[in-house]
């Protein structure tokens, strides 16, 4: 069972929900928090596309407000496993940044629910980035999001007409270890299956297994015990 909302909730929140399992547990924890979703999933014609079904059913169970699928096809400009013709590694963890990155993925990203909360007139966002177990990526640092939150004072009509609450972007995940998203997962009574990780589906509902972002899942659930019942092709 999914936990309950908070009663009556006052806030809006515009929270990036890729529908991953990091990017879950975040939408649960702003619901938790009392604050009203508003989701916000981009399909960027990404090799694992699988993963914005999975965030349409979390947006759904998760009573968003209102959830949108907006497009944006960074195939155009490539330059990812994700985006081009690039095969995904199944090697192990890379020391480097991994050819999965995609250029600037989560400052546009973040800017787009930047544009969509200044709309609502809301002030907080919310990203499932994370600086502990992940694949090195730079736009998932605490330095970005203390940057992206001070660039936004700058960048938007709220802020430049004298309004003084800040913008708020809460990353509650950016100093977890991926065994304890897992456990706030369960904590929150979130099925880790809703949610798609994996780079490289190998065919309907079947994950590679062998990834960097399936073997972080993987891992994960093993050392916590929490229950998942994604499929593995490896």
């Amino acid at each position: 069972m999914v936990a309950p909302l908070s009663p009556e909730p006052t806030r809006d929140a515009v929270v990036l929900l890729s529908g991953g399992l990091d990017s879950m547990v975040v939408a649960g924890l702003a619901r938790e928090q009392g604050y009203r979703l508003h989701a916000l999933t981009i399909d960027y014609n990404q090799r694992h596309r699988i993963e914005i079904e999975a965030a349409r059913a979390v947006a759904e169970r998760l009573g968003a407000v209102r959830h949108v699928v907006l497009p944006l096809d960074l195939t155009q400009f490539g330059g990812s496993a994700l985006t081009a013709d690039i095969a995904v590694p199944k090697g192990g963890i890379s020391a480097s940044i991994p050819v999965t990155y995609v250029p600037a993925r989560n400052l546009v990203f973040l800017s787009l629910c930047l544009a969509w909360a200044e709309a609502l007139a809301a002030r907080d966002l919310f990203i499932g980035v994370n600086a502990l177990d992940y694949s090195g990526y730079p736009d998932c640092r605490p330095e970005f999001i203390a940057g992206f939150a001070s660039l936004a004072m700058l960048a938007t009509r709220a802020a430049d007409e004298g309004e003084r609450e800040p913008w708020r972007v809460h990353a509650p995940l950016q100093h977890l270890r991926k065994a304890e998203i897992a456990l706030e997962a369960a904590r929150l009574g979130l099925d880790p299956a809703w949610s798609w990780s994996c780079y490289d589906p190998q065919g309907p509902g079947l994950a590679c297994g062998t990834c960097d972002s399936c073997r972080l899942r993987r891992a994960a659930m093993d050392e916590t015990g929490v229950a998942d019942a994604t499929r593995y092709a490896a």
